[in-house]
This record gives structure tokens, sequence and C-alpha cells, in this order.
């Protein structure tokens, strides 16, 4: 969902080194192009090993260096051109400072990539002229030379979510009233991503003002998924998660109000980082249910871009106030002992598409296999109520839109889910809104609660299987009616409105070798304890590693 902190800075309709959005859609290829190549559509998994069935060796996870950085050992072999975008971001980051590949080399082989499979998904827009990138990265290349390393990111092309401004680049947020906006400044997670030595050479697609999970606007168009390009990538992040699955960024920046880290991860099998909120820093009194936060291929990378990303900052008078080096330590823990709780569909509250809960039952052999017990346990609390109090918050936090609304010439332009948000945010009352908070801390009460028996909760990241682009939402789930556009993600919410630190990691893949994952939620600002024992899972699966997209083959 919108990361709003970013709407802000000054902005122009033109940027110099810009390519335009129908020019960058043209020289793409269109979006359409790479459909037509039948068989590069759909997934074609390289193991189908059930989850916990054979668990490689443990690996460390980002240890830190004297210098605050990832620890940067030499790779073991020589980098090759054409491995350079297969390598995990860590692995990356050791192989430029080492310099046994430069920024340039680094630079030139993903935009070659992008130029090859962005056609096929469209899930990077608003693209930098190349010649530009090219140029920072020799930049970057320079520095190298004179001893400048600016940290564990350099010479990384990066792309920024289209909700948050990078500047130079369009700001659209797929939004047609900002179709021509270009940003002139940066957000602040945008700036310490330069800062650690990124090179931002675009934006990544997302739904219109990042309302729904699935990524379709009417400024770059529909993003498609990694594993399927004719089925959605998710949303609000789908543009991010399509591009981290095929390769074409080392991490990616995204956030999340409904599920908007952890459903597009789901849908590609990749990673995404909920943090507490607060965690990377926010604007604001009032904690509204929205995050920014990191996405990658693996636990390690997702922790190490968080330590880039979070931090306090004056801006946030309620950031949390601690040094986000502690995201730069090993991730490796021993987890014997550890309790999980299972909530899977709240006992069939929750419409779920065959195959999602086996799916997610598949991964407790995995959690098992590192030490952990998995228990079905529910909250004791109804989940009528949370859903309830969640449409109230949301509602209160569209009506930013209510500008926009009122004026019946940017009404036509807004999308109909946009004006469902606004018309039903117009009667609240204090008392709604008072209810609505009440609701709200009742439930984190109840999920204390929990929290005093398991160590960790558990549960689907989304409720559905990717399915056709050109379809805005699913009506209905296995025959039962969706009675709102955002229904069918209703397994994210609670989470989302405990504002708990949440990773979505995948869990495997259906018959038709479409991806899907689930939700790991850890207690009050134990970010770190997230991932850490998404890393032990990950150790103990490897989806992103052994099940790749067609389209990389």
């Amino acid at each position: 969902m919108p990361d709003r902190s970013a709407s802000h800075p000054h902005t122009t309709d033109q940027a110099p080194g810009t390519l335009g959005r129908r020019h960058f859609l043209g020289a793409s290829g269109a979006l359409g192009a790479g459909l037509a190549l039948g068989g590069l559509a759909g997934a074609t998994p390289v193991s189908a090993t059930p989850a916990g069935a054979a668990t490689p060796a443990n690996t460390s996870g980002a240890p830190t260096a004297p210098g605050g950085e990832p620890a940067t050992r030499p790779l073991t072999s020589p980098v090759k051109s054409s491995d350079i975008v297969h390598l995990d971001a860590l692995d990356l980051s050791r192989a430029i400072k080492h310099r046994q590949v430069s920024c340039t080399e680094v630079m030139q082989a993903y935009l070659d990539h992008i130029h090859e499979v962005n056609p096929h998904v469209n899930a990077i827009v608003g693209m930098q002229d190349p010649e530009l990138s090219l140029a920072q990265a020799r930049e970057r290349d320079g520095q190298l030379k004179r001893g400048e390393y600016l940290g564990w990111m350099h010479g990384f092309p990066h792309a920024v979510k289209d909700l948050a401004a990078s500047k130079g680049l369009p700001f659209t947020m797929g939004s047609p009233i900002f179709k021509d906006r270009v940003a002139t400044d940066d957000a602040l997670f945008v700036q310490r991503i330069k800062s650690a030595g990124a090179v931002v050479i675009g934006k990544t697609n997302t739904p219109e003002w990042g309302l729904g999970s699935q990524t379709y606007n009417p400024v770059w168009g529909t993003t498609g998924n990694a594993y399927d390009p004719t089925r959605t990538a998710g949303g609000s992040s789908g543009g991010a998660a399509s591009a981290l699955a095929l390769r074409m960024l080392p991490v990616a920046d995204g956030s999340d109000y409904m599920g908007s880290l952890r459903n597009p991860a789901a849908f590609n099998n990749v990673l995404g980082f909920r943090p507490s909120w607060g965690r990377v820093p926010f604007p604001g009194f009032i904690a509204q249910p929205v995050v920014t936060g990191p996405m990658a291929r693996t636990a390690a990378d997702t922790a190490a871009l968080l330590s880039v990303m979070a931090g306090p900052d004056p801006s946030a008078a309620l950031g949390i106030d601690e040094d986000p080096a502690v995201f730069r330590q090993s991730l490796d823990r021993d987890f014997r002992g550890t309790r999980i709780a299972w909530i899977g569909d709240w006992n069939g509250y929750l419409a779920t598409e065959p195959e999602v809960l086996d799916l997610c039952r598949g991964s407790f052999a995995a959690f098992e296999s590192i030490g952990c017990t998995v228990e079905e346990k529910l909250p004791d609390f109804a989940p009528e109520k949370i859903w309830s109090s969640f449409l109230t918050w949301r509602w209160w936090s569209n009506l930013n839109l209510y500008d926009f609304y009122k004026d019946p010439a940017m009404r036509k332009l807004l999308k109909p889910e946009a004006v469902w948000e606004v018309e039903h945010g117009i009667p609240l009352s204090a008392l709604d809104i008072t209810a609505a908070s009440t609701a709200r801390d009742l439930w984190y009460a109840a999920v204390m609660k929990m929290f005093e028996t398991y160590d960790y909760i558990l549960a689907p990241s989304a409720q559905v299987f990717p399915f056709d682009k050109e379809t805005h939402w699913p009506h209905e789930i296995d025959g039962r009616p969706m009675d709102t556009y955002h229904r069918w993600m209703e397994t994210v919410a609670p989470w989302s409105l405990t504002n708990l630190p949440t990773a979505g990691m995948p869990v495997g893949f259906d018959r038709r070798g479409l991806p899907t994952g689930v939700q790991l939620i850890g207690k009050d600002n134990a970010d770190l304890a997230v991932l850490q024992l998404a890393h032990a899972y990950e150790q103990a699966t490897r989806w992103t590693s052994k099940v790749t997209p067609s389209l990389l083959k």
C-alpha cells in the first residue's frame, strides 16, 4: 500500500536524462511482445523436493565487518559477466568491493538483462537513459579506485517503487493525475540507498495509489508474474517482486499497508519483510498500518537492505531509536525449542483456494527440521471484529485523496476502488474512529497473550494463487463471493493492524507451477529475530534458488 511519506517532495514535469513513459514502453518491446513466446510463460520447477526433506548445509548470514558493512569475503572463483545478475546481493557486493567485477560491468549486465526480460512482465518502468546509468556506474568505479567505498550497495542498480520519490525520475503513483510528474527530491529511504552506493536506474510498477494487491494502472500498464507473465504479480509491490524473481534487481524496496510486501513475495517466490512500525522512519503521530520495507531473494540480503533503510530520523517523531547496524550481524541462530502458532484459515472463516493451505502446512516440516514445533492455535478474538476495525482505519487513511475526489474532473481520473475508499471515509465520525481504535487495541492485546506461549505466529500470505492479470480482483474464492476489492487478501489485515514485524516467505508451488507463501509474525520490535528464523527456514528449503522462473532458462 502507499508509502504516503514519499508523496510530498517537490516535483517538476520534465526530467532530463529519463525515458518518457511511451518511449520506455516502446523501447522495452511493449508488454505483450513476450507473451507470444508460449513456453516461457509457465514455471518449470527445477526441484520439487518437499520442504524439509533435504536440508542444505547451514551458511552464514550477513556478518559484520570492522568497518560496519556486511563482511566482504572474496568469492572463491572469478565472476563471469553472464553470471552477474544471478548472484545474491551480498555475493555481488563482495565481488564489487574486491574488484572481481567492475560497477560498469554490473550495470551493463543488468541493463542488458532488463532489456531482454522486462518486456515480458513490465516490472521496471520509467527508466533513466541507460547511458546516464552507465556514467554513474563509471563514477562508482572511480570512487573505488580512490578508496571511496560508499557501502555494501556500492555500484548496485536499484529501482524505487513508484509510490516514492527519486530525484529526476517519474513519480506517478500509477495515477493519471501525476502521469507527467517527476521528482526533484528523494524520499528519505531513497537518500539512504543512494548514500550506500546504489545507482537508481528507474522505478518499479505499482497499482494506482498502491490500492489493491494487483499491479496495474493507466500510466504504465500491468505487471506480469515472474512465473507466468499472463498472471498477476500481486501488489502493491508487484513490480519489485517480479523484477527480483527475474534477477532484474539485486534487492528492492516496497511498502505495505495490506500485504503489499507479503502478497507479491508469495506470488513471485521471493521474500518481503514488513518491519515494525517506525523501524524505517515515517512521519506523523498516528500509527496507520503503512510501512516501508525491503524485499530480496534471501533473508541475509533482506536484512542487509533493512540496515540501510532503517534508523531514526528527526522527521519521524515516533520512530524506533535503534542502531540499524544490528541487521548487519550474522543471522545464524539455534531455534531448538521454538514454538510457532499456526493460524491457517481461522477454522474456515477465510475463503481459501484449494492447495494454498496444503502448501503452507508443508512448511511445517522445514520448521521442525531446525528444532521448532508448530501447533494450530487461534487467538481469542473474533476475526470479524478485526476486519471491521481494519476497514475503518483504511477508509480514514484514504481520506488524503479527498481533495481529488471533491473536484469532479479529478474524480473521473481516480480508480473506482479509490472512490469507494473515500466515499466510505467521508461519513466516519469520531465515535467510529474511536471504536476502531479500541478494537485494534483489544486485538493487539489478544496477540500479546498468544506470545506468552508462542515465540512466533504463522499464517498464509494469500488466499489465492496468482490469477489472470486482466482480472482486477477475484470476485469469489472457491465459490464464496468477495464483498470488497480487497476481501480476498483478508489474511494479511490482522497483522497489519498489529504493526508487528512480519516476513513473507515462499512455501512452494501448486500443480500449475504457481507459487504461494506464508507470513511469519514476531514479537514487538523483534525484527532481527524474525529475520533469523526466516534465514534458518530458508536454509532448510531454498525455494528462491531451487525453483527459478522459466524466463531465466
